[in-house]
């Protein structure tokens, strides 16, 4: 449990529910401590003071929550779809019911501002409703046959046991976009959140447990993250792998799982590029670029990390960008006001001040914003004139930095977005309808914002292309990801 140098912090923090917090793994329904009781500190980002603790399981406790899945899978499997989406719906119901608490604990292991916070544990909660009613929509089909006397069935069924390997950035959505469909599906899993936010993963457990979910369905684990993916990767008991994450870590994962034959989705790394088109309404482009750079304090996947102007609107986009980056907030994510909280740790600050750098010694010039002042506070920052060869167009740069770019004809502003090997989002803003049509296809993505920087909820396919992985998740599609199809030839009929 959180002891006393991080008093401040969990003051700050306070939950209505602190046996929400947990420092042990929740294997086959029940909360164990590590062996030898070896732990993961957990600090909060704005502070730097350590907020609780976290098991680092064993390589035997990590088997037992694969044997502990497995043994659970069966009987869950043949559970009547209705009664699973009636679990996943009281699952729902609690979130939703402890949805500040959940926030809070966010926003003390993530540093995100509170009101994004609880926008996560809403969005997060959006998927638990979702697959809690399309777990009755796993429809099956009869197929014509071209033979007389036989008849031709196409059946979906449960992959089996499955892992899910989670990210810092949304630590609470990312579990119950993966964690939501499988349950659904009649799928089992053992899930891994990440070291530095693992409190919302227990807390999750803890509330999947009161709904009433069966001991083994649900497992979670936390600790040294090469051991776990290894046993993840090479257990055969393991069908399928959910990771988000960066593509190098996707890449190894892959390899591993390669000679088990493993089902993979993959949420990869993106390097979204943002066009605003000469008649995009600038009102709405600035908005845009506001929410895809700077949302989670730029600490996300789909964070428009290359923006491109075209130059009849460039000027006025950035005197109207300017003004809206200088007046965001930036602090303490429990202060209201705040709207850029702590970056993740302070290696995260020095990848943003490198980007920073390299731009202007590449020509770029600041118009808002600029180094860090200390801690893992960075300034949104605004940056015009930048080298479309620039660091920051190259790699993620996971903060609140913005870089514009000018671009000429529509043709070389699409050369600019699709010159990466990425393709994970992209986003565009104009107001004409061919150009909209038009760009929208070429872009070499799996997702598109039109006049938009929110593109992602429970309904809608999310993934990517190219390097940015496989696999889609949400919606039916997300559903489908964890099914596999049986075809049943009936003769003599």
């Amino acid at each position: 449990m959180p002891h006393g140098d991080g008093a401040s912090s969990l003051q700050r923090g306070k939950l209505s529910r602190n046996d929400l917090i947990r420092d042990k793994a929740y294997i086959d329904g029940k909360w164990i401590e590590a062996d030898g009781s070896a732990s993961i500190d957990v600090d909060d980002p704005f502070t730097g003071e350590i907020i609780g603790k976290a098991p680092s399981v064993s390589e035997d406790q990590t088997k037992a929550a694969i044997s502990s899945a497995e043994k659970a899978f069966p009987g869950w499997a043949k559970e009547l779809t209705r009664h699973r989406g009636a679990i996943l719906r009281r699952w729902f119901d609690l979130v939703m019911d402890h949805q500040e608490d959940l926030a809070r604990l966010i926003t003390l292991e993530n540093g995100k501002p509170l009101k994004e916070a609880r926008a996560e544990v809403a969005y997060g909660a959006g998927f638990i409703e979702f697959y809690a009613d399309e777990a009755g929509r796993m429809f099956g089909e009869t197929i014509p046959s071209p033979v007389e006397g036989r008849r031709l069935l196409v059946e979906p069924e449960p992959i089996g046991v499955c892992a899910a390997i989670t990210p810092w950035n949304f630590p609470l959505a990312m579990l119950t976009r993966k964690a939501a469909p499988a349950l659904a599906a009649g799928c089992t899993m053992v899930a891994k959140p990440a070291s530095q936010t693992p409190l919302s993963a227990y807390a999750l457990a803890v509330l999947a447990e009161e709904a009433g979910l069966p001991a083994g369905v649900l497992n979670v684990i936390t600790g040294k993250a090469g051991m776990i993916g290894g046993l993840l990767t090479s257990s055969p008991v393991v069908r399928k792998i959910s990771f988000t994450g960066s593509t190098e870590i996707g890449a190894k994962l892959m390899e591993a799982s390669a000679p088990s034959i493993k089902r993979l989705s993959l949420e990869l790394g993106g390097n979204a590029p943002l066009l605003i088109f000469d008649d995009a309404d600038l009102e709405t482009a600035v908005e845009t670029a506001l929410v895809a750079k700077f949302r989670n304090s730029g600490q996300s996947c789909i964070a428009a990390n290359r923006i491109y102007a075209q130059k009849g609107i460039y000027e006025a986009f950035l005197k109207a960008f300017a003004k809206r980056v200088s007046a965001l907030a930036l602090g303490d994510g429990f202060n209201e006001a705040t709207d850029i909280g702590p970056l993740i740790d302070k290696a995260g600050v020095a990848k943003v001040e490198e980007h920073l750098d390299d731009a202007v010694a590449g020509g770029a010039t600041i118009l808002s914003g600029g180094k860090s002042s200390g801690g893992q506070l960075m300034p949104p920052t605004l940056l015009r004139d930048v080298a479309p060869d620039a660091l920051l167009t190259r790699e993620e740069t996971f903060g609140p930095l913005a870089g514009v770019i000018p671009f000429a004809a529509e043709e070389e502003g699409v050369r600019f977005a699709n010159d990466t090997p990425f393709g994970l989002a992209a986003y565009l803003c104009s107001e004409n309808p061919a150009t909209i049509a038009r760009v929208g296809r070429t872009i070499e993505s799996g997702m598109v914002g039109i006049n938009t920087g929110l593109i992602s909820t429970a309904v809608v396919p999310f993934g990517g292309v190219k390097m940015s992985g496989l696999g889609r998740e949400g919606s039916s599609h997300g559903l489908m990801e964890y099914l596999n199809l049986k075809y049943l030839c009936h003769a003599g009929l």
